[in-house]
């Protein structure tokens, strides 16, 4: 079997390509990509009709298939374009407002993602509860037209930088765990909100805590039925698990630690550690872009893939942390050095320290196990 795109794939392709040149060129691109996040750059990509590409035009999208955007995702993270802004409202929040939200919330939230003029944090994690998302504790209590929420999340990535938050509580605390979950939609400006930030071993404020006292929110800002979330979060988290943004970013240091490779003298013991490491990571790496490239075609085909984004999500965030392994052994004690000025073993550090991490974010790599087990091989649960 032979894969490939269809020639309006390619130029699809190559045009985004030949944007990510010109706007990443600039000082200001630089920037923006050494930070990731650039609200600014979001909105470029509004003014081409880029984010959302394929979302219903009815809606504003661009109408385009779930294969171009894989394209367009795989481009983007590739050049490390700082989609920071509007990644997760794009990835999770918009296709779940599409498919649960009421009209009113659609017509006022879609537009304003689409337009790179909002952004979501995504409060999931809690202190008490790790992996175990049904085991939320955050309250959210009905009175009148408003829930009155409290509680605390950890872990959640941007929340310094967003605007709202798509939020996770318990609306029902006398119904088995999985029955008594709600999703808000909370502005983190309101009153009673704290934002804490957490720094990762990599000297990175990308993580934080979020602490709810008393917090007001409207009750027309909650998505779905009350007591219905976990639905609706199951889907969600398939919407980020199936992306094909893992493989992507430890592409990079793969390709760099072969241009690495290739500088050295000839019979370094540099060499001879690749030669043993890298042949496997390879095959690996395509076998991991398969695996998104599947899960996109089984979307394009209106399919809902589960146990298959889990798959997807296991391989790619398990193939980072071999090969930032690789990476380090290939690189020797030289690896351990802090040096800024030499792209290759700046990424390394970076990917080395934060790729355990990837297997935990949204869910861990044993969840994902769990998940191919039960629903992919019908296996009983324990």
């Amino acid at each position: 079997m032979e894969f490939r795109f269809n020639p309006e794939q390619e130029q699809f392709r190559h045009d985004v390509r030949a944007f990510l040149d010109t706007e990443l060129s600039t000082a200001e691109g630089a920037e923006a990509r050494s930070e990731g996040y650039s609200q600014a750059f979001s909105k470029k990509l509004s003014e081409r009709g880029w984010i959302g590409v394929a979302w219903p035009p009815e809606y504003g999208g661009g109408g385009l298939g779930i294969i171009e955007q894989l394209i367009f995702r795989e481009e983007l993270v590739g050049a490390e374009a700082p989609i920071g802004y509007h990644m997760t409202a794009e990835r999770q929040v918009g296709p779940t407002l599409l498919l649960h939200g009421t009209e009113r919330q659609r017509e006022e939230m879609i537009p304003r993602i689409l337009q790179a003029e909002i952004s979501f944090a995504l409060g999931l994690s809690e202190p008490g509860a790790g992996s175990d998302l049904a085991g939320v504790s955050t309250r959210a209590v009905r009175d009148g037209d408003e829930y009155v929420v409290n509680g605390q999340k950890i872990w959640t990535s941007g929340a310094h930088r967003s605007d709202m938050i798509w939020l996770v509580t318990r609306t029902d605390p006398d119904v088995p765990k999985h029955k008594g979950i709600s999703l808000l939609m909370v502005d983190l400006k309101s009153p009673g909100v704290s934002i804490r930030p957490l720094i990762n071993m990599a000297g990175r404020h990308g993580f934080n805590e979020v602490f709810f006292e008393d917090v007001r929110v409207p009750v027309d800002a909650r998505v779905g039925d009350e007591n219905a979330g976990w639905y609706l979060l199951a889907e969600h988290l398939d919407f980020e698990r199936s992306g094909i943004e893992r493989i992507v970013t430890a592409r990079q240091l793969f390709e760099e630690a072969v241009a690495y490779v290739k500088a050295l003298p000839y019979g370094a013991e540099a060499r001879k550690r690749a030669r043993r490491l890298m042949p496997d990571l390879a095959i690996e790496l395509e076998i991991g872009r398969l695996l998104a490239y599947r899960v996109a075609w089984q979307q394009s085909q209106g399919l809902v893939p589960n146990y298959e984004a889990s798959m997807s999500k296991l391989f790619g965030t398990e193939w980072q942390q071999r090969m930032a392994r690789a990476a380090i052994q290939i690189a020797g004690l030289g690896a351990g050095a802090v040096d800024e000025t030499d792209p290759f073993l700046a990424r390394l550090q970076r990917q080395y320290l934060t790729s355990v991490s990837m297997t935990i974010a949204g869910g861990t790599s044993e969840i994902q196990r769990n998940i191919m087990a039960t629903r992919g091989l019908g296996l009983p649960r324990s």
